[in-house]
């Protein structure tokens, strides 16, 4: 059993939502659940009275009769709620008091401006009338090319208000990368940054704008959003309109909202791979919500009491999770720019001076802040701040010890996991149950997780496949421009016949956490054992000498080579003597098959923009196939010396 390193006192389990929920089941079903790993299994097996529980629970604001809950049974078609109707931005702003915070952006030159709900309902009703007036209706689609203020949360609103479907990247995309997703999603309104900054450095998007523009006929409108407050007005940029025009010259009146059926588009999302075109992931209003009202309400206890902010960018899932927030009246937390600036322990203190509650970050951020020495100083730091979340690659044992040795001890640290596809989470974190080192420690209510041996049996204690076993609201309607429904057959239910396979490497407990080693496609098989990345990670981790990793396997007559690439700290440099410590150090952390046939140092590891490291597309270049998304990459001017390491 790995080691506890936090545990929730009773009074604080019994002042959460989750004990609350519990109660109020056992109350209404005449049972008793004597752990949580019960109650998640009730959540399955009486899936209709979860659901139906749930949305009396939490007071969503719905239309119609909600039996029959779900249809679709075994992933054949969506079909929760088929007779329910509801508004997802009338259902996010209801709650919000009309002085509270709504939203808080940060900028990394210090800026600071908080919008009340009363503002945030005032802006959203004048850019609903704005799409209004120019034919927006339900269905049609609003695009986002921004950065993470408020203005793209506002848009989202004012689109979704209106019965109409959302989709955004950030700034930082390439026309390439924007034209691939844009031009599939087909949107009618694009709202775009003219400028946006990161690292204190300004960035003119107005060719690339243009570029959009004349690239995707769709577009028939286009609101320009002057962010960094010095634009040329005459942008030349037809069909175009100033947002700070439109809210000066419109009056706020009562909004109105337009309700749509549960399983209407909602959110379109991409996938991130490597080749091809992204997938483009329809998402729907009910399915949605529900999932992220489910993970925020009950597994981050969010209250309208409390500040929550999580680093992303509007391109990446989490930022349309941390968005939802809003359902509860609680103030989100924008941040926009580098966290660097002016340094990382800066913009951890500036989460203690906002007094952040719940705060949000990745494993790559965890190792950066870990680097640089950062020790929080005093007894009482971090007095407001009581779940850390992290996502977007295994949390190692060792970050654990970091985030409870140098950042705070009393912390409910919940790596979460789940993805794009799902707009939400397979398993993730819990106020009222332990933390224990290097294991995420539930899985979702309602969601049937299982892990799958290579002959597809269920297994405890073993690493596996994770799988869904039975449909949850959050599962796709579908992709684009997959009429048949082979792309999204292959991408989910190719390998498990009417059982989702999400292309996971874990291990469940017989205590119901999970382990997470990497992604199932990118596990290692020399000599037909399956190793997890994660594992290899834990130990070069270890060695002060590196600063990154990433392990691949390269493919050798009907085997495969276990590789290793390795970026130096500034200053050190590889060597015969090193790679034999590295090998020496893996085996005696792991096994010999987990020992790597070649070690290569490399300027920089291949990341995904929010923050995955790629070794799907390691693993296509060294073994001598291209990619043809380099829009995925963060930072693809890496990728040649993988392209010609092994020649």
């Amino acid at each position: 059993m790995q080691e506890l390193l936090w545990q929730p006192s009773q009074d604080q389990i019994e002042k959460t939502q989750m004990h609350k929920f519990m109660r109020e089941c056992e109350k209404r079903f005449e049972t008793k659940f004597e752990s949580y790993q019960q109650f998640h299994q009730w959540s399955i097996e009486s899936s209709d009275q979860f659901w139906t529980t749930f949305l009396d629970f939490f007071k969503v604001q719905v239309q119609g009769d909600n039996s029959p809950v779900n249809t679709d049974k075994k992933f054949k078609e969506y079909g929760w709620f088929p007779n329910l109707k509801l508004n997802f931005a009338e259902n996010l702003l209801k709650q919000g008091r009309d002085n509270d915070s709504a939203l808080m952006f940060l900028h990394e030159s210090g800026k600071k401006e908080e919008i009340s709900y009363n503002e945030l309902r005032q802006r959203t009703s004048k850019l609903q009338q704005f799409l209004g007036v120019n034919g927006f209706q339900a269905e049609d689609v609003l695009a986002c090319y921004m950065p993470n203020i408020p203005a793209t949360v506002e848009a989202m609103l004012a689109a979704t208000s209106l019965g109409g479907s959302f989709t955004s990247t950030s700034s930082d995309f390439g026309i390439e990368g924007v034209l691939d997703r844009f031009g599939q999603s087909k949107p009618k309104v694009l709202v775009a940054a003219i400028k946006y900054t990161y690292n204190n450095k300004e960035f003119d998007q107005t060719q690339k704008i243009q570029e959009i523009a004349q690239k995707i006929p769709s577009i028939e409108k286009i609101i320009l959003v002057d962010f960094v407050g010095n634009a040329n007005k005459d942008h030349g940029i037809d069909q175009a309109v100033w947002l700070e025009d439109i809210y000066q010259e419109t009056q706020a009146k009562d909004l109105e909202f337009t309700a749509v059926s549960f399983q209407s588009p909602l959110y379109i999302m991409y996938s991130s791979g490597t080749t091809g075109k992204p997938k483009c992931i329809v998402h729907s209003v009910g399915g949605t919500l529900l999932q992220h009202v489910k993970e925020l309400g009950l597994h981050c206890d969010l209250t309208a009491e409390k500040k929550i902010l999580y680093f992303t960018t509007c391109g990446w899932m989490m930022w349309n999770w941390l968005v939802s927030s809003l359902y509860f009246g609680a103030t989100v937390g924008l941040y926009e720019g580098s966290p660097g600036l002016p340094s990382l322990a800066g913009f951890l203190e500036r989460m203690e001076k906002e007094e952040i509650h719940i705060f949000g970050t990745s494993p790559k951020f965890l190792r950066a802040l870990e680097d640089s020495g950062y020790e929080a100083s005093g007894e009482n730091r971090f007095p407001k701040l009581e779940a850390m979340l992290s996502t977007g690659a295994p949390l190692l044992p060792e970050q654990f010890d970091f985030v409870y040795n140098k950042i705070k001890k009393n912390l409910q640290l919940s790596s979460i996991c789940g993805g794009t596809d799902i707009i939400g989470c397979f398993m993730l974190g819990n106020p009222v149950l332990p933390v224990h080192r290097g294991e995420i420690q539930c899985l979702g209510l309602g969601m049937d997780v299982a892990c799958f041996d290579d002959q597809g049996k269920k297994v405890t204690d073993q690493e596996g496949e994770l799988v869904c076993l039975h449909s949850f609201p959050s599962r796709p309607l579908y992709f684009l421009n997959d009429e048949d429904q082979a792309r999204i057959n292959k991408a989910y239910f190719e390998k498990y016949e009417n059982v989702w396979h999400h292309g996971d490497f874990i291990t469940l407990t017989d205590r119901g956490t999970v382990k997470v080693f990497g992604r199932s496609d990118a596990t290692l098989n020399p000599g037909g054992v399956r190793i997890g990345t994660a594992e290899i990670y834990r130990q070069t981790e270890q060695i002060q000498y590196l600063e990154d990793a990433l392990c691949v396997g390269h493919q050798v007559d009907g085997d495969v080579d276990v590789i290793l690439f390795v970026k130096m700290t500034d200053g050190e440099s590889l060597n015969e003597d090193r790679v034999t410590e590295i090998k020496t150090l893996i085996k005696k952390g792991t096994t010999p098959r987990h020992i790597p046939r070649q070690v290569f140092a490399v300027t920089g590891i291949p990341y995904t923009r929010s923050g995955k490291k790629m070794e799907l597309a390691v693993t296509r270049l060294i073994n001598g196939k291209e990619l043809s998304n380099i829009e995925a990459v963060a930072n693809p001017e890496v990728l040649d010396q993988y392209r010609q390491v092994l020649k």
